[in-house]
C-alpha cells in the first residue's frame, strides 16, 4: 500500500527503515528548515561487524551555534573519516554475495570532497535510489513547520535513540554464524547481501506510519 506524501530528514546511508518509507512513499518531502540535533542518522550509519554493530560517524563541523540549521552544517574534513568509512565497509562486506557487484557505483561516495552534511546526504540517497531501482520523486520543505498537514510525518525516524515499532524480516547477514540477526542497519546491509531483492523486501516491510 502506497503511503502518499511522507516527510523526512535526509540521513547518511539511511537505515532499512527510512528506506521503506522512500520505496513505499508517492511523494518525499526531505525537511530542509530545521535545527541540527545530534545523536541522529543525519551523520551516522550502522553496518554489520564481527562483534556486532560497527558505528559509521561523520565529524560535523558547527559553525553558527547550537541552533544552527541542518543545512548549514558542515563536515570536519581534517579527518579522514570517508576512507576510514570505505576500509570498514570492505573488512565488513567483501564476502557479502553483491559488494563488488555495487562497490564501484559508490566508492565515489567515499573519495569526492564532502563540505555540507546535508548535501552529501542528498547525494547518497539519489544514489541509494537507483541502484535499488526506487523511482519515488521527491522535495524539499520551503519552511519549518511542527505539525505540518497533508503529509506523513515520519520526521522521527531519523533518531537514533529509539527504536521503530517495527518487525524486521530475517535475512542472510555477513557474520550470521556469529551474531543474531541485526534488524534496520544501514540500507548498505540490505543492499549488499540482498542485491536485486532489497526493493522487494523495503517494499513488503510493515511500517508504523
Amino acid at each position: 500500500m502506497r503511503k502518499g506524501t511522507v516527510l523526512i530528514h535526509p540521513a547518511y546511508f539511511p537505515s532499512i527503515a527510512q528506506m521503506a518509507l522512500v520505496a513505499q512513499a508517492d511523494h518525499i518531502v526531505f525537511e530542509a528548515n530545521d535545527n541540527y540535533q545530534k545523536q541522529t542518522y543525519r551523520n551516522r550509519a550502522y553496518i554489520s561487524h564481527t562483534q556486532g554493530t560497527l558505528l559509521l560517524n561523520v565529524p560535523v563541523l558547527h559553525t553558527k551555534g547550537l541552533r544552527e540549521k541542518y543545512k548549514d552544517v558542515g563536515v570536519e574534513n581534517d579527518v579522514p573519516w570517508q576512507s576510514h568509512h570505505w576500509k570498514s565497509l570492505q573488512t565488513a562486506y567483501s564476502t557479502s554475495p553483491f559488494f563488488e557487484y555495487y562497490a564501484d557505483e559508490i566508492v565515489h561516495l567515499f573519495e569526492e570532497p564532502v563540505t555540507s552534511l546535508f548535501e552529501h546526504n542528498i547525494n547518497i540517497h539519489k544514489e541509494i535510489c537507483e541502484l535499488i531501482g526506487i523511482d519515488t520523486e521527491w522535495s524539499f520543505t520551503s519552511a519549518y513547520t511542527k505539525e505540518p498537514k497533508d503529509v506523513i510525518d515520519a520526521r522521527n525516524s531519523i533518531s537514533a535513540k529509539k527504536d521503530l515499532e517495527i518487525e524486521f524480516p530475517t535475512y542472510i547477514q555477513v557474520f550470521s554464524d556469529r551474531n543474531e540477526f541485526l534488524p534496520n542497519l544501514s540500507i548498505l546491509d540490505l543492499l549488499f547481501t540482498e542485491g536485486t531483492n532489497a526493493i522487494s523486501y523495503l517494499e513488503k516491510l510493515i511500517l508504523p506510519f
